[in-house]
């Protein structure tokens, strides 16, 4: 019973969130699908990993995961961002995402802003019916250009980074 009336009372929240916040104007092959509704905004503050790895005689870094903060409007902490790559929100419901889309950040400085298609949910809450996941507006979260050789292979690094997540879903 709690369980039933824990849903419905998402549901309706989702609903008024979708209402009070705007889809962001994003290029057109980073869009959700038609017909989905924004459920929830977040903004991440955290890092991106990177790894110096050898790909046949060539070193490069790479990136193994994020490691983020995720927070709401008033700045609190709702949720984490980490390898998967996954989202889990504060209600326990949590989403990883496989990569659909990517287009430059306008920030030449920044990673690229992405289009994630669920790909597996747990728990329940406003994560567990997510269809889409966008990362826009980065600011950072680039490797270093160079500096990965035969020296560094296998070291790691963070590089910070910040950004807003949409996540979408069907009604």
């Amino acid at each position: 019973m709690l369980t039933k009336l824990t849903l419905i009372l998402v549901t309706i929240a989702l609903k008024v969130m979708s209402q009070t916040v705007p889809s962001p104007d994003v290029p057109e092959n980073i869009k959700p699908q038609e017909g989905e509704q924004l459920v929830l905004q977040v903004h991440a503050v955290g890092f991106q990993i990177y790894v110096c790895q050898q790909t046949d005689a060539k070193y490069a870094w790479a990136l193994k995961a994020p490691d983020a903060e995720l927070h709401d409007q008033q700045a609190g902490v709702v949720g984490r961002h980490y390898a998967g790559p996954a989202w889990k929100y504060k209600d326990g419901s949590e989403v990883t995402g496989k990569l659909v889309a990517k287009v430059d950040s306008p920030d030449a400085d920044s990673i690229p802003w992405l289009l994630l298609t669920a790909a597996g949910h747990s728990g329940d809450g406003v994560l567990s019916r997510v269809d889409s996941i966008q990362r826009i507006h980065t600011k950072g979260g680039l490797p270093p250009k160079n500096d990965c050789d035969a020296s560094k292979v296998n070291h790691a690094l963070k590089s910070a980074y910040t950004a807003d997540y949409y996540f979408y879903a069907s009604p």
